[in-house]
């Protein structure tokens, strides 16, 4: 690897600090730039091409957790390297989790950082002479018709997730709006950030907002921008998210929680593709995609009256439901292991697998947190686990309960008056229906060999 081939980019607001930086890298080969601060760290990111940026984390207003979200969202092939005085393992894995190479803490040490950035340019060298991931984590990708429409962030097989892609490919080179439904932690936001990806608008911003975390006034300003004096605090004009995103892609997430108030003015947007600062006359142009999120049934609240029915289909063009992990337990072991490597990784743990016993118990547990709950229960599993495979007293006690299945156990007066064998009768019934007629998870469901249940089917006289 050739230092000088190499160009970082510097960030931290204190000058000296980031002048020293320079010099490690500067004195081994490294072409080195600096910005004291992370606008100007962004601005300089937006004129000019850099495969390696270190940056501060303690920052203000710009802090170094936005340099990452905004270089992942706009140059995900800029590797990060996270800088902070006031160092946690808290910090550090949430900036991994976002997608930075690595995290050093200060006072730094020379060789730590020379070490730490050729580690990284070291990576970026090898993708470039097309390196290839181990074949057990390409299996863990679903690719669509061909090699060059992988969807490497949804980890899985079953026929739900395959449609899921399919829309996705589908709809991505469009303009078309999109809603997106379904329960917390299915992976909304994932499914709007591929889209983003696969659509001509990839090399501009993609913006999230939770329409659902602030107040009325707040969210009005945050999506719509302000003009100075428009409210009390309004010291200076600021431009809003649609006006950021212009010529990329809008994420509203929670846009059930949006208030009546505001959805009037989305529609407008939506319609006329222009918005109105807070407090000024003259409207804006424009050219934004939006996708919608919502874990609220819409049209119950149209019905109510806290949803507008013509925002709504606006905002329905496109439709992907994400379905509930229960839903699809066969990519449960899939997801598992993907998660235990990124927990690997997090946590510079080495754990190799999942025995037999805690997969079972993950399999059938109904996951009312969905993919998001697995993954915390697998990151808690790894931090805790002294061995090097995880097992069934790993899990934590609300995960694996006192039920062996992991089932939700029903209230017993739901079977007051029946046999037993009127039970059994209704159980099987149900998971013959949950899962369309499959003998091997309905036995797995159930905790009964697929020979007791071949029985209990002849017994019942079911097919």
């Amino acid at each position: 690897m050739n230092p000088a081939k190499m160009k970082i980019l510097v960030i931290d607001d204190e000058s000296n600090h980031a002048e020293a930086m320079a010099e490690i890298l500067e004195r081994v080969g490294y072409q080195v730039t600096v910005a004291t601060s992370g606008e100007n760290g962004i601005l300089t990111l937006g004129a000019e091409k850099f495969d390696v940026v270190v940056t501060d984390l303690k920052m203000t207003p710009i802090t170094g957790m936005d340099v990452l979200a905004h270089i992942k969202n706009e140059i995900p092939d800029t590797e990060v390297l996270l800088v902070s005085g006031h160092g946690s393992v808290e910090q550090a894995v949430e900036a991994i989790k976002m997608g930075a190479a690595n995290y050093m803490t200060k006072p730094l040490k020379v060789e730590e950082v020379r070490e730490r950035v050729k580690e990284v340019c070291e990576q970026i060298e090898r993708k470039r002479l097309g390196a290839t991931p181990a074949t057990s984590e390409r299996k863990t990708q679903f690719v669509i018709e061909d090699d060059s429409a992988s969807f490497p962030e949804f980890i899985g097989e079953s026929p739900q997730l395959k449609k899921i892609c399919s829309l996705i490919k589908k709809v991505a080179p469009t303009p078309a709006t999109v809603l997106v439904t379904g329960a917390n932690g299915t992976g909304k936001e994932l499914v709007a950030r591929a889209i983003h990806r696969e659509s001509p608008r990839r090399d501009h911003p993609f913006v999230a907002l939770n329409c659902g975390a602030m107040s009325e006034a707040i969210l009005e300003s945050e999506l719509f921008g302000h003009v100075r004096g428009a409210f009390t605090g309004a010291v200076a004009a600021r431009e809003g998210r649609f006006e950021y995103a212009d010529n990329g892609t809008i994420f509203l997430d929670e846009i059930g929680d949006m208030p009546l108030s505001l959805q009037v003015k989305l529609l407008r947007v939506v319609q006329e593709r222009e918005i109105v600062r807070v407090g000024a006359n003259e409207a804006k142009q424009v050219n934004v995609r939006i996708i919608a999120a919502t874990n609220r049934v819409l049209e119950d609240e149209i019905k109510q009256g806290t949803f507008r029915e013509d925002l709504y289909y606006r905002l329905k063009v496109v439709h992907i439901q994400m379905p509930e992990l229960k839903d699809r337990r066969e990519d449960i072991p899939l997801l598992a292991r993907h998660f235990l490597k990124e927990a690997n990784r997090a946590f510079g743990r080495n754990v190799q697998d999942i025995d037999a016993q805690a997969m079972q118990q993950l399999v059938n547990f109904e996951w009312p947190g969905n993919v998001r709950q697995l993954k915390n229960v697998i990151e808690t599993m790894v931090v805790l686990s002294a061995a090097d495979t995880l097992i069934y007293e790993d899990i934590p006690d609300d995960v694996r309960g006192e039920n062996p299945a992991g089932q939700a156990l029903l209230p017993m007066n739901v079977f007051d008056g029946l046999s037993l064998s009127s039970v059994e009768n209704y159980m099987i019934r149900h998971y013959l229906t949950r899962f369309e007629g499959n003998r091997a998870k309905v036995a797995q469901a159930l905790g009964v060999s697929e020979r007791t249940l071949y029985r209990k089917l002849k017994e019942f006289g079911l097919n």
